[in-house]
């Protein structure tokens, strides 16, 4: 069963949910956060293909789409529609009237940033070569001037947009947090996630970093990708089934 939950006037303010597969018990809600470098044309259907994994394992999945760059988006606006989509998936009940259950994040690139961003109404994260630094990635120009182009100012101007934008410059998660990054990923340096993951591991917070060789930036979301199995895996062993 899919619905159509919208969280705004906006015509991208919207999340498309599935139902877990059937005579599979609900064992929470996967959200599954799409990248692009918060950039249009990029859109949730980029998050589709993984979806049956997540409910033939269990999960009730919802997929949201925000406001981007060009269409509306920016910081803090693309934030705030993650953060009213996540809102109005606690108030939609399932076919079964369960609710949302505890809550997944899966974020890729941009998506992860704003996985990274929200992880304080998460069971777990994980994060597909995330955005983790948007100081460092505003003074390399990743994704072509994307930091720029969504914050709408530079970390000198202000930075206490940036402290509450960036993931680096955040609180830690409390929840557990898998951090994928391929070694050659030519988009999201893999050097961010590896410098992210080292600073939250030396302060305790229970992030881990796996960075699978030869795995390309869109290869994270392809659902046939060697990585999936172990994500799965941790997965279970982070939020197991329920008996």
């Amino acid at each position: 069963m899919t619905v159509l939950v919208r969280y705004g006037d906006d015509p991208q303010q919207e999340v498309q949910v599935w139902s877990a597969a059937p005579g599979e018990r609900s064992r929470g809600t996967a959200v599954l956060v799409h990248g692009g470098y918060w950039r249009t044309p990029w859109a949730a259907d980029l998050m589709h293909p993984l979806v049956p994994a997540f409910t033939e394992g269990g999960w009730r999945v919802a997929v949201p789409e925000y406001r981007r760059i060009g269409s509306g988006g920016g910081w803090p606006a693309t934030s705030d529609d993650v953060a009213a989509a996540l809102a109005a998936l606690d108030r939609q009940d399932d076919d079964a009237g369960s609710g949302r259950g505890p809550v997944v994040l899966v974020g890729h690139s941009a998506g992860g940033h704003l996985a990274l961003v929200h992880s304080g109404v998460a069971r777990a994260v994980v994060a597909l070569a995330p955005v983790t630094d948007l100081v460092r990635g505003y003074a390399e120009g990743i994704g072509n001037g994307a930091v720029a182009e969504l914050m709408g100012t530079s970390p000198e101007a202000d930075p206490a947009a940036y402290r509450a934008a960036s993931p680096r410059q955040r609180p830690w998660p409390a929840c557990p947090v898998l951090v994928v990054h391929g070694t050659d990923d030519a988009r999201v340096p893999v050097e961010h996630s590896r410098e992210y993951a080292a600073a939250a591991s030396a302060d305790g917070a229970p992030v881990e970093l796996v960075e699978p060789a030869s795995l390309d930036h869109m290869a994270l979301i392809d659902p046939a990708a060697p990585h999936w199995p172990g994500v799965h895996a941790w997965l279970d062993r982070t939020l197991p089934r329920p008996r």
